[in-house]
C-alpha cells in the first residue's frame, strides 16, 4: 500500500470521527432545546444563537463527514471550538472542564490539518474538483 492510498483512507476514516461528536452535538441540541438555550444563557452566550449552533453542529458535520466544502467547514468548526473552549470549558481548577478544554484545543488543531489538506480522494470536494476539469 503506498502512501497515497493510506492517505486516502485515513482521510475518510478522520472525517467520519471528527464529524460524530458535531452530528450528535447537534441532533442532541435540538432534542433538547429550552435546557442547551439555559445553558448557553448561563455562560453569557445569547440563547438566539443556538440554531447557529445547530447548523454549524449538525450541518457542519454533515459536511465534513461528506467532504463538502471541507476546507471552509473546518476552518469554522476550528473557530468554534476555540472560541467554545474558551467560553464553556475554561474554568481552572476544575480537572473536568480542563480536559474538556484541552480536548476542544486537540480538536481544533485537527480541523486545521483537515482544512490544510482537504478531504481527499473519497469527497464531493475531490468529485465536484474533477467535474470542474472536464
Amino acid at each position: 500500500m503506498n502512501n497515497s492510498v493510506l492517505c486516502d483512507f485515513t482521510k475518510v476514516i478522520g472525517r467520519i470521527l471528527i464529524s460524530v461528536i458535531f452530528i450528535t452535538a447537534g441532533y442532541g441540541k435540538i432534542a433538547g432545546y429550552a435546557g442547551t438555550q439555559e445553558y448557553m444563557a448561563a455562560a453569557g452566550v445569547p440563547g438566539f444563537l443556538l440554531p447557529l449552533v445547530i447548523l454549524l453542529e449538525l450541518g457542519g458535520g454533515l459536511a465534513i463527514l461528506f467532504g463538502f466544502f471541507t476546507r471552509w467547514v473546518a476552518l469554522a468548526f476550528a473557530a468554534f471550538c476555540l472560541i467554545s473552549a474558551w467560553m464553556f470549558h475554561n474554568v481552572p481548577g476544575d480537572q473536568m472542564q480542563q480536559i474538556l478544554f484541552m480536548k476542544n484545543l486537540a480538536i481544533a488543531g485537527g480541523f486545521l490539518f483537515l482544512a490544510c489538506t482537504g478531504a481527499g480522494k473519497f469527497s464531493f470536494d475531490h468529485a465536484m474538483a474533477k467535474v470542474k476539469q472536464k
